[in-house]
């Protein structure tokens, strides 16, 4: 099965069809039912580790609804990101608390812990599989991916398959070296895509690892993420 939640439900007693139903809420959430009308519509998937959410992660998605023209964007939590292994990140729960948070507010934002409830490694392709399962067909996903990502999809696992699961779009920022065609098509080539497509936006002079330094060393973050995340990062004293 797909997700950690679902093999849990049904091992306590749940029918299989109630173990798809509290796999698909921890998957969506607010969004459980989306394109269930048969309407076509487009879904943002945005991951990452979130370590912690900050106000570019959140215009990022703004910018992408804009020119994508998506329904919504899912902000998929990461649980054991094989990508940073060795790293130490903070508790999967943390994270998705100040993810869930700062998109409280937002209708057309969700926060999912579906990665986290999944045992193992975190894979792309493993998510974006399970979601076409919860999914109907008239839904299409877009990944969105930061452009100095995108030398690095030939080794995220599975890579040949990405392009069937979802469309990509790269994300460029203003004052960034420009993103060429030739990087695009290779990029494109390597996840089995026609074509990875761009979003761009204002630069953004915001990181997650500055933002850790900045609350190690007792400073203030909170021009820099929402108010209930700075809220959160205080109260639990993260990062210090």
């Amino acid at each position: 099965m797909a997700f950690g939640a679902v093999s849990a439900g049904v091992g306590d007693g749940a029918s299989p069809a109630e173990g798809c139903d509290v796999a698909r809420r921890a998957a969506l959430g607010r969004f459980e039912n989306f394109g269930r009308d048969g309407h076509p519509c487009r879904l943002g998937i945005m991951g990452g580790t979130f370590d912690p959410i900050h106000n570019g992660h959140l215009a990022i998605a703004r910018h992408a609804m804009a020119q994508l023209r998506l329904a919504g964007v899912l902000f998929v939590v990461a649980g054991d990101p094989w990508m940073k292994h060795g790293r130490a990140i903070t508790a999967a729960e943390d994270r998705f608390a100040m993810v869930r948070a700062a998109v409280a507010g937002e209708a057309r934002f969700e926060a999912s812990r579906m990665e986290i409830d999944r045992l193992g490694e975190t894979y792309t392709a493993d998510t974006l599989r399970a979601l076409h399962d919860f999914l109907p067909n008239s839904v299409e996903l877009y990944f969105l991916v930061g452009a100095d990502a995108l030398a690095q999809l030939p080794a995220w696992h599975d890579a040949p398959r990405l392009g069937s699961l979802a469309r990509f779009a790269a994300v460029s920022r203003e004052g960034a070296p420009p993103l060429g065609s030739e990087a695009l098509a290779k990029a494109a080539g390597a996840i089995g895509a026609s074509e990875i497509e761009l979003v761009s936006m204002p630069g953004m002079d915001v990181s997650s690892t500055d933002l850790r330094e900045k609350a190690r060393r007792g400073l203030s973050v909170r021009d820099q993420v929402p108010a209930d995340v700075a809220d959160y990062i205080e109260m639990h004293g993260l990062y210090r």
